[in-house]
């Protein structure tokens, strides 16, 4: 792959137009310790058995409170040739530290997506003040830098992989390699798709549905030994016409940023709000209880 595909890949991550890092009207109040059965050390929540639990209707899973979900994309120190908008998306290294240790002081423990499946369908019982952390686009950063800071705290997260940059340097950033992801995957975290190149997900048609879940699934499965059932939209952007394509081939969740679930297909349309790289790790504490 040339660097001018990278190149502009990155630069459509950074300049996500589509992507709000603060939340719509659309407010619940997050799930908190009313769902409390553990008052284990560890920060994740036990890892469940899902395959026996039955889709439930879209009325009583939008009816559950919502999990806090983070997205993150960079994180390292801004650059100088970083502009204004591309900041938001890049955490610097001791402020997204500090905003780790602000959720591990808080009481925050991360749930993976079995534990948010198993919720929302089943009311299946979380631990208090339960939170996901998100991760796209494949940077490596989130292995080198990410990784051992949750370690430290406990914490696992979910990964969404853009196929298309595994094992790539890039102009602007490096990406982690098959050996890395797997890794991820080895120790617990999850591994999600997020298509091959970033396409938008409103746009596809033909052969995109090949392109950019078929071929990226196979190759992800291919490395971690799992099979793939989250996928993350590029740029947040989703339409109820691709919701099918994504059920038929086995996932079960998709994940968008801040914008209304849809009232028919709520786990394909879940909310995620970007933690800004303006955010100090009280700002963050302020938007998580603001935003769900």
């Amino acid at each position: 792959m040339k660097n001018g595909v990278l190149t502009a890949i990155t630069a459509g991550v950074i300049l996500l137009a589509s992507c709000q890092s603060k939340s719509t009207a659309e407010t619940s109040k997050t799930a908190d310790s009313t769902e409390n059965t553990s008052t284990s050390a560890t920060k994740t929540a036990t890892p469940i058995d899902v395959s026996k639990i039955k889709v439930a209707d879209a009325k009583t899973i939008l009816a559950r409170k919502q999990v806090p979900i983070l997205c993150y994309h960079q994180v390292r120190n801004w650059k100088p040739t970083d502009g204004k908008v591309g900041k938001d998306y890049i955490v610097e290294i001791q402020n997204f530290k500090d905003q780790m240790k602000m959720l591990a002081d808080s009481g925050y423990h991360t749930i993976l997506p079995d534990q948010l499946y198993a919720y929302l369908n089943a009311g299946a019982a979380l631990p208090s003040k339960p939170i996901m952390l998100t991760f796209d686009d494949t940077d490596l950063d989130q292995f080198t830098i990410v990784n051992p800071t949750l370690k430290k705290l406990g914490y696992k997260a979910v990964y969404f992989i853009m196929t298309v940059s595994i094992g790539r340097k890039g102009k602007f950033v490096d990406y982690m390699s098959s050996d890395q992801i797997k890794q991820l995957s080895d120790e617990g975290n999850i591994i999600g798709s997020h298509t091959y190149d970033h396409k938008n997900f409103k746009k596809y048609a033909g052969k995109d549905w090949e392109e950019q879940l078929d071929k990226p699934t196979k190759r992800l499965e291919e490395i971690t030994g799992k099979k793939m059932t989250e996928f993350a939209y590029p740029f947040g952007l989703w339409n109820a016409e691709g919701i099918p394509e994504l059920k038929k081939r086995g996932f079960r969740m998709a994940f968008q940023l801040s914008t209304k679930r849809d009232e028919k297909d709520p786990l394909f349309t879940i909310r995620r709000i970007i933690a800004s790289g303006y955010w100090s790790p009280k700002t963050l504490s302020n938007s998580i209880k603001n935003s769900f």
